[in-house]
């Protein structure tokens, strides 16, 4: 069993990049999601293999960010974010492409309503995965 559970209609598991996107494009569509992890309306579920991934992308060259800019970043995700305690073992659905796997492992093991994503691997799995994009979280929640 996982840690203390919010409730669960708030609890979110998020691709790598919509993370990104909300973190690093200050501009961007999805830095709603900033405000609404921050004040509560959304909960983060992270697990090591989802938090070591997002540090992995931001730490590309092309996002130019210096290890100082990247450690504010995340202080400003991951204090808001409900650690998963362990890697969740394998879900037997199957994600198309193995980076992917991850989060549909802490989404089925974590109970959350649903991965939010844009990726066309893990929108394809709908029906059998919970996946909305953050456009749809928006109407919802923004």
């Amino acid at each position: 069993m996982g840690p203390q559970r919010r409730g669960v209609s708030d609890r979110f598991v998020f691709d790598t990049n919509v993370v990104v996107s909300a973190l690093a494009f200050a501009g961007g569509r999805s830095v709603w999601l900033r405000r609404a992890w921050s004040g509560g309306v959304l909960v983060p579920v992270v697990s090591r293999s989802t938090t070591q991934e997002l540090l992995r992308v931001l730490a590309y060259p092309k996002f130019g960010l210096a290890p100082d800019d990247r450690a504010e970043l995340l202080g400003d995700y991951l204090p808001y974010a409900e650690p998963w305690p362990t890697d969740p073992p394998p879900a037997q659905v199957r994600a198309p492409d193995p980076a992917d796997q991850p989060f549909v492992d802490l989404w089925v093991a974590s109970a959350a309503a649903a991965i939010v994503s844009g990726d066309a691997h893990l929108t394809g799995l709908v029906p059998r995965v919970a996946v909305v994009r953050v456009a749809e979280l928006q109407a919802r929640f923004g």
